[in-house]
């Protein structure tokens, strides 16, 4: 019974923490934080952080600045916005933070990034875009990452 207990709690949990993430896909752009999040789905923030950072791989702010890191790099990408518009778009509020995480998850800096590759991506579809743009936060495959120059 208590196997069976468990396991259900732990369903349980995975759903909130889809709907967790699934927040925070839509609301990206909008000011959000763990405390919000966790009393979202009525937890604790560090129980909702700890489940997770279990079941994803990283802390629920790992996960939005991931997210808003990607969605800048599609509008840097198009090339008709300045870093700074780009970093206030995706719902960051320090150019400082948003430039700091921008370059760790990418390898380089929004300016950098945006120079070379301003209009690459152009024709290619979104699907293939997206997968070769994504920013990859394990080190060690950065190393294999195919070069934007």
């Amino acid at each position: 019974m208590a196997r069976n207990s468990a396991e259900a709690q732990r369903l349980r949990d995975l759903k909130l923490l889809r709907r967790v993430r699934d927040r925070i896909d839509r609301e990206y752009a909008q000011p959000l934080n763990v405390e919000e999040l966790a009393r979202g789905v009525g937890m604790s923030a560090g129980h909702l952080s700890r489940l997770f950072r279990a079941a994803y791989g990283e802390s629920p702010y790992s996960y939005l600045m991931t997210r808003r890191i990607e969605r800048a790099m599609a509008l840097l990408q198009r090339g008709d916005m300045s870093v700074t518009e780009v970093c206030f778009a995706v719902g960051c509020s320090s150019l400082g933070t948003f430039s700091t995480r921008f370059t760790e998850l990418v390898g380089v800096p929004p300016s950098v990034y945006q120079r070379q590759v301003a209009g690459t991506a152009a024709g290619l579809p979104p699907c293939v875009a997206k997968k070769v743009t994504r920013p990859i936060r394990n080190r060690e495959a950065r190393a294999t990452r195919p070069s934007l120059a």
